[in-house]
């Protein structure tokens, strides 16, 4: 190559300098993917960051967007879930009870689903002057349809029209006894302690037992549900049947 008078580069020297910067096709090739791959990782960075701004409760303006928190890694959202309408809903229609006795205003009353022998009273009226409640129950539960009789201090028997009728969905008056002596027959659904005892082979354990099956399970709905009751085999029911009704 021939020098350029005065020192000046010549053709051959601008050629050498772009040969130098010039790529091979396959570093181009490499170069633009470089550049891709970090635009994309650039773009879902961006996404994401503004996903875990708005899980956050904020938009944004600043307002809020919503009653969740994020936990941990974007996207990780956690939250009190809305309770279902089953686990809202009340007590699935009331429970009818016809009160009677010695209570102030005697009728069918309504009441909700787990009430008490004591809310049946109170709501007709609450007890009256003469009414003996040491002889009921006052904590049981009461059942959809019962008759609940509340006996006056004194009473013995339980009137004829109600023992006529099937007797009293709660303790009656005469302790569950319909009439006197030794064969009478005995109200499961109202039967104290005493008057179980008097039914062949129930002594004061098995009676014990027959009063804590109907304070679990509400009242008896058959005589046959003795037999559910520990220690009443067939043999002691066959003994019990016609001695006993609900």
């Amino acid at each position: 190559m021939v020098p350029v008078p005065g020192g000046q580069p010549g053709p051959d020297d601008d050629r050498s300098r772009w040969a130098a910067i010039a790529l091979s096709p396959r570093a181009a090739v490499v170069l633009a993917a470089v550049v891709v791959g970090v635009s994309v990782v650039v773009v879902l960075l961006g996404a994401l960051s503004d996903r875990g701004g708005r899980v956050d409760g904020r938009d944004g303006s600043g307002g809020s967007v919503g009653a969740v928190t994020v936990t941990g890694a974007p996207g990780a959202v956690s939250g009190t879930p809305a309770p279902s309408p089953a686990a809202s809903s009340g007590p699935s229609g009331p429970v009818v009870v016809h009160v009677v006795g010695a209570v102030r205003r005697p009728g069918v009353v309504a009441l909700g689903t787990g009430s008490r022998v004591s809310a049946a009273i109170d709501r007709a009226g609450g007890a009256s002057d003469d009414a003996d409640l040491a002889r009921l129950n006052l904590a049981r539960v009461v059942v959809d349809g019962e008759r609940l009789y509340v006996p006056k201090a004194g009473e013995t028997e339980i009137p004829t029209a109600l023992d006529a009728q099937g007797g009293t969905g709660g303790t009656g008056a005469s302790g569950g006894a319909a009439g006197g002596g030794a064969d009478a027959v005995v109200d499961l659904n109202a039967a104290d302690q005493s008057t179980l005892e008097t039914l062949p082979g129930i002594g004061p354990s098995l009676a014990g037992r027959i009063l804590a099956w109907r304070e679990e399970h509400g009242r008896f709905s058959t005589v046959e549900d003795l037999l559910d009751v520990n220690g009443i085999g067939d043999g002691r029911f066959a003994d019990l049947r016609d001695r006993v009704r609900v």
